[in-house]
């Protein structure tokens, strides 16, 4: 056999995997490495901080449904990607950070003062799966293995596998790697008994109802979970991690956290719920709109982990497994039940659109200044069809989604997390997995945009052709309207606003990419169809209303967003504490409050 380098065996055991794309700066640790995966054919994206890497790698995941391989430079670097490492731990994305360290000989010398170095693990305690050191070269293999055994099985994670310096220039006898099948589960079929419980549940249903998560569409399940949609012929309520609609299905499909979405839940009978958890933001299923009729509603979960059945709710069929291969076995075990459409299925989408047109009937229409939702209606109008949605920010975020113009058929933002700052990174990674295929809109504010600017760079160098549409208030807008709220409108609102010089599409520019700056209504869709039409990376910068766009009043979906913090009857996650009374002014009270 030929013999191996360390760096040619990572490689045959991360494309055993099915990997081509490698995301890390480059430094001494991985130079070898990277130069092997360029002639192997792989491709290697290297942004500019380590948290915008786990970012972008995220955004890759969700369009492709492949973990994710990071390479991460020893001692500044493993501390910098940290905060990614809880981001992709809180969103459920298998990643497996190879971490450099010093050499062992040096990390155990009893020295002070050593220069990029520090004891890396104990920074991830709560980050990661599983953490792995290769301390001798010989448990390369079985280390790499366990890696993606554990950010595959069960809720999807992060893991660790750290590569001290010492053991890089170890050398292997060039035998094949084994295949993924012959050492983790890559099918996990629900069994046969609880598969044909769910479907007597569904055939004797009176209003089943179909709950989706994100989920269902990072695995790339669109088709089959369509398939099932169609023979359940039942609504469809969308998690609140979920803005995409399975095609064909727009007639039945709501959120859950709507009108609509209540009126569906507090009716149906049976919850088939797939690619989702049943946390705070779904109400833990048994509170708000799944009240009504909860003693006697049945839940069939599809989850992938074990030991979250019954945690949250009693669940009546758990279908623990893979959705990716639940979905076919659920299809093909209802093949010949036929159901009708509801015929409260009109009432429910008049509710829906109805509340949408009101909405739409309160954004102000006059040119200047811009309302967020009217920046929110003009932008989207143009977009693709087939345009892949990235969200982020505080209030122009929850415009942007309440007024889309067009259906989403993938679409992501920091739904576990609920950070900011994630959606360029996410946008570049998006683009990345499909190409030029497709288009990525990223729908922000300025605040959100600010975090990772450079990575406007990353998307130049990588010939992206994605484009930002900024709500530009300068401010942390939701912030001043928190402000407001708990202190009352003349309150100071102390760092909350920046310069109004800031212009992002000059700066989009200094990077290579094309800028519009926007001030009037009537130019929002210009100038997002000139970005669209130059195939190059840009950023459109649309100067909002700032004081519309830092208040409370209005906000589309806000109320529900509170409803998130706790269980019933909690105030933003204060167990048992009703929100306190308003403050002259029209301020609230910072007493029971966790900041809204």
């Amino acid at each position: 056999m030929t013999q191996q380098s360390m760096h040619e065996r990572l490689l045959d055991l991360i494309q055993a995997e099915g990997i081509d794309t490698l995301f890390g700066i480059p430094d001494p640790s991985f130079f070898a490495l990277f130069i092997e995966a360029e002639r192997r054919g792989m491709e290697i994206v290297s942004p500019h901080h380590e948290e915008a890497m786990a970012l972008t790698a995220d955004g890759y995941f969700r369009m492709t449904g492949k973990p994710v391989v990071l390479c991460v430079n020893k001692g500044p670097g493993v501390g910098n990607i940290a905060a990614g490492a809880n981001f992709l731990m809180k969103e459920n994305v298998p990643a497996i950070f190879i971490m450099a360290q010093r050499q062992r000989f040096y990390e155990q010398r009893v020295r002070r003062g050593k220069m990029q170095y520090m004891s890396q693990p104990p920074l991830f305690e709560n980050a990661v799966k599983y953490t792995g050191i290769i301390e001798y070269p010989q448990q390369t293999d079985e280390i790499f293995q366990e890696a993606f055994r554990q950010a595959t099985t069960g809720v999807p994670g992060p893991t660790y596998i750290e590569l001290p310096l010492g053991v890089m220039q170890a050398k292997f006898d060039g035998s094949p790697v084994l295949a993924p099948n012959r050492y983790r589960l890559v099918r996990q079929r629900a069994d046969d008994l609880s598969i044909s419980e769910a479907v007597e549940l569904l055939a004797k249903a009176k209003n089943p109802v179909l709950l989706l998560g994100q989920g269902v569409f990072v695995t790339r399940q669109h088709e089959a979970a369509t398939e099932l949609a169609a023979k359940l012929n039942c609504p469809i309520l969308q998690s609140n991690a979920v803005e995409a609609v399975l095609p064909g299905m727009e007639d039945r499909t709501f959120a859950y956290s709507s009108p609509a979405g209540t009126e569906v839940a507090s009716n149906s009978d049976v919850v088939l719920a797939i690619g989702t958890e049943l946390g705070e933001a779904l109400n833990y299923g048994r509170g708000h709109a799944w009240k009504a009729g909860d003693a006697n509603r049945k839940w069939i979960y599809v989850e992938r982990d074990g030991t979250a059945i019954g945690v949250n709710r009693p669940i009546d069929v758990p279908l623990v497994g893979s959705l990716v291969d639940i979905i076919p076995q659920l299809n093909k075990a209802l093949e010949g039940i036929k159901r009708d459409l509801p015929a409260a299925l009109l009432a429910w989408t008049k509710i829906r659109n109805d509340a949408k047109q009101a909405l739409v009937d309160t954004v102000p229409t006059a040119s200047e200044p811009i309302h967020t939702g009217r920046l929110a209606i003009e932008a989207t109008k143009v977009l693709p069809e087939d345009t892949i949605l990235v969200r982020d920010g505080g209030a122009a975020s929850m415009w942007f989604s309440a007024l889309l113009q067009w259906t989403p058929r993938d679409s992501m933002w920091s739904s576990n997390w609920g950070a900011i700052g994630n959606g360029l990174p996410m946008a570049v990674g998006a683009q990345l997995a499909v190409g030029d295929k497709r288009r990525v809109a990223l729908l922000t504010g300025d605040s959100a945009f600010l975090f990772h600017i450079s990575e406007l760079e990353t998307a130049v160098r990588k010939k992206l052709p994605l484009i930002c549409i900024v709500a530009v208030d300068h401010a942390w807008g939701i912030e001043a309207a928190s402000y407001k709220a708990n202190f009352g409108d003349d309150t100071p609102t102390p760092e909350a606003r920046w310069s109004p010089e800031v212009r992002l599409d000059k700066t989009a520019e200094s990077f290579g990419a094309h800028g519009e700056y926007v001030t009037r209504a009537e130019d929002i869709a210009p100038a997002v169809e000139r970005a669209l039409a130059s195939g190059k990376p840009a950023v459109i910068h649309v100067e909002v209303d700032q004081a519309g766009n830092s208040t409370f009043k209005g906000i589309p979906g806000f109320l529900e967003f509170r409803n998130w913090f706790g269980e019933e009857g909690d105030f933003l996650g204060v167990p048992g504490v009703a929100p306190a009374p308003a403050a002259p002014g029209g301020g609230g009270s910072t007493e029971n409050s966790s900041g809204y």
